[in-house]
């Protein structure tokens, strides 16, 4: 119960990486927010799994791509909670394709959430963030690591990092850690280890397999307590060696 008393706001929370990292933070003790874009039946569902553990836990409608409906998520999550010890970035989209099958649209919507969602809500969660507290960004290896069809998703992950080195140092009087953890391969609904391309991905893992989404929500809870003291504006891998 190393988190016991702390408030924890998990934007993107309820399924994949996003539910695994909320149900962690629960576990060790936090009270738990969630936001989540439409998917009612997958947030209701992570809340409940918090509750029956013995946890708390809310869901609150917020679309990471609405700069409108992302600040009143977090000033709802954050009156609920009564502030915020811990800030998780996780809600975030990707699609892939070359650049010249790219379009206007496909990048305004993976730069709408992925950089600009993560900007507006970490903008409306500092006045309720207490001084001491944690910003944990999720990115990817893609910010480090090319890989084909993937430049835009990749550019905006290496936006996500380059916001958490800036604003670490921006926080650091308040003694606000800020840090992100870059997932490899996650075996997740969107992206299960059982795929084809999962099969052609696992060769390039020098551990030989899919990360687990409770690996990364094992990293995103160090970060979160009281281990971690003394680290802000680092990257973390959790990929299996794969951006080695």
């Amino acid at each position: 119960m190393s988190l016991k008393g702390r408030k924890a706001l998990v934007t993107g929370g309820s399924r994949g990486i996003g539910s695994a990292i909320a149900r962690r933070l629960a576990a060790d003790g936090a009270t738990v927010a969630i936001t989540y874009a439409g998917n009612t039946a997958a947030a209701d569902a992570t809340v409940a799994a918090i509750r029956d553990a013995g946890g708390t836990a809310f869901a609150v409608q917020a679309d990471a791509a609405d700069p409108v409906s992302q600040r009143a998520g977090v000033e709802q999550a954050a009156a609920a909670l009564g502030g915020i010890d811990i800030l998780v970035h996780n809600a975030g989209v990707a699609e892939f394709s070359t650049v010249a099958d790219d379009s206007d649209e496909t990048y305004d919507r993976q730069f709408g959430v992925n950089v600009k969602g993560l900007h507006v809500g970490t903008r409306a969660a500092l006045p309720h963030l207490n001084d001491g507290g944690r910003i944990i960004l999720i990115g990817s290896i893609s910010g480090d690591k090319a890989f084909p069809a993937t430049s835009v998703y990749s550019a905006t992950k290496a936006a996500v990092a380059a916001l958490a080195r800036g604003w670490a140092k921006d926080l650091a009087p308040r003694n606000i850690l800020v840090n992100t953890v870059q997932p490899g391969p996650i075996d997740t609904d969107m992206n299960p280890a059982d795929s084809e391309f999962a099969q052609q991905m696992i060769e390039a893992i020098p551990l030989g397999r899919y990360g687990r989404v409770e690996e990364i929500a094992g990293a995103v809870a160090f970060f979160a307590g009281p281990d971690a003291t003394y680290i802000t504006g680092t990257t973390l891998n959790i990929d299996g060696g794969a951006a080695a």
